[in-house]
């Protein structure tokens, strides 16, 4: 069982080259608060109410997509042994201080991500 406490963040992606149009955007029209840092793949965090929102520039539509839902559990380690059980394949990506987290694709290409803050 896995016990899920919150989505966490979305993930989107973006066009090769288009951060600036996307700063422009979510930024200036949108008016949501940039959260500055080296973040993984490049991306530009904002923050979304409670959530944050990620956007990645991605090649174009060859292969899976990176775009994804984060959501944070409770017990990432029992969450990763319940989905192996399952069959499902678990997949990691870089690092971020303070959170362990992995990846896993639902039935149709969907990429999830669960992930646990470090206490």
């Amino acid at each position: 069982m896995i016990r899920f406490k919150r989505t966490d963040h979305i993930a989107i992606t973006i066009p090769k080259g288009k951060t600036g149009e996307a700063r422009a955007f979510y930024g200036g029209i949108l008016q949501l608060k940039e959260i500055p840092g080296k973040h993984p793949n490049w991306a530009t965090w904002f923050e979304l109410g409670d959530i944050e929102l990620h956007v990645v520039e991605e090649e174009g539509a060859h292969g899976l997509s990176a775009r994804h839902a984060a959501f944070e559990v409770t017990d990432l380690e029992g969450a990763k042994a319940f989905l192996s059980a399952k069959g499902i394949d678990i997949t990691y990506s870089s690092k971020i201080t303070g959170r362990e987290r992995f990846f896993f694709r639902d039935p149709f290409g969907n990429r999830i991500e669960l992930l646990e803050y470090e206490a």
